[in-house]
């Protein structure tokens, strides 16, 4: 990973590299992105079963003849609309 590091800050020059470092910067850098793709396709699952229960939860309001949107939801649209809403990470920041 102290490859990937030196690589962050600047690229190295390819030129000044070996074969062997080559292929040790390929290598490490093929890991890495089999580690990243792993974790992006485990936060798609999740995210597939956190929907999968909302649709739930709303079909069971639907049946029950529950609103499906709140008075918060159509003032979140609202700040949506007006370009007033916050980002994950300010949002994050508010409830800590």
């Amino acid at each position: 990973m102290h490859i990937l590091a030196a690589m962050e800050e600047t690229f190295p020059d390819l030129g000044q590299l070996d074969d062997a470092e080559l292929k040790d910067l390929i290598e490490s850098l093929t890991e890495e992105e089999q580690e990243i793709s792993y974790r992006r396709r485990v936060l798609h699952g999740k995210i597939d079963i956190l929907r999968a229960e909302l649709v739930n939860r709303l079909r069971q309001k639907r049946e029950r003849g529950d609103s499906l949107i709140s008075g918060d939801d159509v003032r979140q649209l609202t700040e949506i609309l007006a370009g007033k809403t916050q980002s994950a990470g300010e949002r994050k920041k508010d409830t800590s």
